[in-house]
């Protein structure tokens, strides 16, 4: 197998044999699609709703035939194995069916974001050589144009009833096939599926995940931390192409013979709301930014209606005020989490009756953690350092990045690009990603340490801090803080909302300027875009 960067004659992943073995993948016979389907036939659970979209409810067995025909449908076109399938897709049944119709051909499904660009949809099909491109017919503005610029792609397929040249409606594509299909001959340590990182630093990048990285985070975190069980139905706010979203709404669902009901517009908080009261899902899933949004707008749930036993937030940290007004709001605790594209999900998180606010919580059990200086020696109780994690989903690399491979993947550590520090009882507390650190006077500064004490504020409904410099060019923190609704800007806030942070931290961490905006950078996934500040 050649070295990271090059595609094999095979179409395999291009990422070395010793990079395999000393990630522990192993080359047992194994299919994830087959994993996460066949044990609900087994069990007897073919007539039980699986998916609950805007079409109505699907069963597993109706899902399992669905995933055949398009496997069936991948292998007609003679896509091969370890070759690439391109999916963008809103979040209803053909998510589903595509994405595991084609781990269960052998072909590699790589679903992206919704809500990108014409330029970065051009990227992601030249970089991943994709042969066969799903998208949803409401996509067709950014796709139509770039159909016949891709010389790998072989066939389009399209999730809609409307007509677009050059591709094929998927619904009567996979009429005319076979409701069985023979799984692929797929092993342990074989690419399953890539994600692409959200490119907050760059180009994005595709992560190459194996066979078995999905039934790992559903054994560590659905059922370890959650107790994800038959009964439960599952609602993720976070869409299916986000690695969170992926796991919550499908992986998740599909391990423990769940039922999970799907988003396909927007999450807003009236949506999702809406989708709480109407349908009471036992499991909610979340980000920070989309709970603090809910309780600023007075989009909640009736609390008449919940039957929600456990809330869960990632994505980033949550800050403690959050969690406090939801409790306060519901009477429902949040489970704080972190994970990762490359870790695939969760590696740390609170515990239902052990959360510790403004935590991370502490690792699962089979991820190992450790945090390091700049010099790459382990950082002391209380002291920041780099978060590294070891552990069975992490993922193999990134596609022809060989030199991102080297710097992230090292041995079976992984490297996060997170800074926390740990204190005396294990618990981990997120203190920014690496390069959004702030050092005054030699003292480094977390932003969150900061942006937590303002959120306290009820004048504040968002804010993010960086480091800006000042007349002798010296750095300092600079607050960017979105108003809550009834709040006005002025001088004198400003010097109230310092002050807040001189009472309550040391003061060089205090915020020497505080600039008032309509709103912050993000990513598509939600993340707040600190170096767009900086």
């Amino acid at each position: 197998m050649s070295s990271p960067g090059n595609e094999t004659p095979d179409g395999s992943t291009g990422v070395s044999e010793t990079h395999i073995t000393d990630r522990g993948k192993g080359s047992d016979p194994f299919n994830a699609a087959d994993d996460l389907l066949q044990h609900n036939l087994v069990a007897g659970r073919g007539d039980k709703i699986a998916v609950i979209d805007r079409d109505g409810s699907h069963n597993y067995a109706e899902l399992n035939r669905l995933v055949n025909r398009f496997a069936n449908l991948v292998k007609k076109h003679g896509i091969g194995m370890g070759e690439r399938v391109l999916l963008c897709l809103h979040d209803t049944v053909d998510f589903h069916t595509c994405y595991l119709g084609a781990i269960k051909a052998g072909a590699v499904p790589v679903p992206v974001n919704t809500l990108l660009t014409v330029d970065d949809y051009n990227y992601m099909l030249a970089d991943s050589r994709a042969v066969m491109l799903v998208f949803s017919e409401e996509l067709r503005v950014v796709f139509e144009p770039q159909l016949e610029s891709h010389a790998a792609l072989q066939k389009v397929l399209v999730s809609g009833n409307e007509v677009i040249p050059g591709c094929e409606c998927l619904a009567t594509a996979m009429s005319a096939m076979g409701d069985s299909f023979d799984t692929a001959p797929t092993r342990t340590g074989d690419a399953a599926f890539w994600l692409y990182t959200s490119g907050t630093t760059g180009r994005p990048k595709g992560v190459i995940h194996t066979q078995t990285d999905m039934r790992a985070t559903a054994d560590h975190f659905a059922a370890e931390i959650l107790g994800v069980r038959e009964n439960d139905l599952i609602f993720s706010a976070p869409k299916l192409f986000f690695a969170y979203g992926l796991g919550n709404a499908l992986t998740f669902p599909l391990a423990a013979g769940a039922t999970v009901v799907l988003l396909d517009d927007r999450p807003t908080p009236e949506a999702v709301a809406e989708i709480l009261n109407r349908y009471c899902p036992t499991l909610f899933f979340s980000v920070p930014t989309l709970y603090s949004m809910m309780l600023n707008t007075d989009s909640l749930p009736d609390p008449e209606k919940l039957r929600i036993r456990a809330c869960v937030s990632a994505g980033e940290a949550l800050p403690e005020a959050v969690l406090m007004q939801w409790q306060e709001a519901l009477g429902l605790e949040i489970l704080d989490a972190i994970g990762s594209t490359e870790m695939l999900h969760m590696y740390m998180s609170n515990r239902a009756g052990d959360i510790r606010p403004g935590t991370s919580g502490k690792p699962l059990a089979g991820y190992e953690l450790r945090l390091l200086d700049d010099n790459g020696l382990p950082v002391a109780v209380g002291e920041i350092g780099e978060l590294q994690v070891s552990g069975p989903s992490s993922a193999l690399g990134y596609w022809n990045q060989a030199d991102k491979t080297a710097e992230t993947f090292l041995g079976r550590w992984t490297r996060t690009g997170d800074k926390y520090t740990v204190d005396a009882d294990g618990y981990y507390v997120y203190c920014g990603r690496s390069d959004d650190l702030i050092k005054v006077g030699g003292i480094y500064v977390s932003p969150m340490q900061v942006e937590n004490v303002l959120l306290g504020h009820t004048a504040v409904d968002e804010v993010a801090v960086v480091g800006a410099a000042d007349n002798d060019q010296l750095i300092k923190p600079k607050a960017f803080v979105v108003l809550a609704e009834a709040a006005k800007p002025s001088s004198e806030l400003e010097a109230k909302l310092i002050d807040l942070v001189r009472d309550q931290l040391s003061a060089y961490k205090r915020p020497r300027w505080v600039e008032f905006v309509a709103e912050l950078p993000k990513t598509a996934t939600g993340k707040i875009q600190r170096y767009k500040l900086r």
